[in-house]
């Protein structure tokens, strides 16, 4: 979607973990990412894992013509073992969506800067934890959302 290719609407930002998974929105304009939800991960060998329902029903609620999944890169910038288990779960999510695209995105540090961000707000400990993978969803979705426009020039 680089140049003219940029089409309006709700994209999601999905920050996957290994016992949450954070989900964030944007405007229909790609302008602001904002927390949505954070899932439950289904570590079940259920073949429609109830975490990837939970995202198609978010697509559909809020009509999202996009997902974009954090993809975890090392730091040297190489794909490690998480990398590829988020890839898994992106491949899952997309026969899950159908017609939908994903796109993946580096989110190096994502978790670390939402974090920090919470803290500085004063959200802390316990209160913390419940929300710091929708803020790093957001942190990865408007990451996505400001590379575009500064391809859209």
């Amino acid at each position: 979607m680089t140049g003219t290719g940029w089409q309006r609407g709700v994209r999601l930002g999905i920050d996957v973990g290994n016992v949450r998974i954070g989900v964030a929105r944007s405007d229909p304009d790609g302008i602001l990412a904002t927390p949505v939800v954070t899932v439950a991960r289904d570590q079940s060998e259920a073949e429609s894992p109830t975490d990837l329902s939970e995202i198609a029903k978010l697509v559909t609620e809020y009509d999202a013509i996009g997902v974009v999944v954090g993809l975890p890169i090392a730091l040297n910038g190489k794909e490690g073992l998480a990398a590829k288990a988020v890839r898994d779960y992106a491949a899952r999510l997309a026969v899950v969506l159908g017609t939908v695209p994903i796109h993946l995105s580096d989110e190096r540090m994502s978790t670390v800067v939402a974090g920090r961000r919470l803290a500085e707000r004063g959200v802390k400990g316990k209160r913390q934890r419940a929300v710091v993978d929708q803020a790093a969803a957001v942190e990865i979705l408007q990451g996505w959302l400001d590379a575009q426009r500064r391809l859209r020039g």
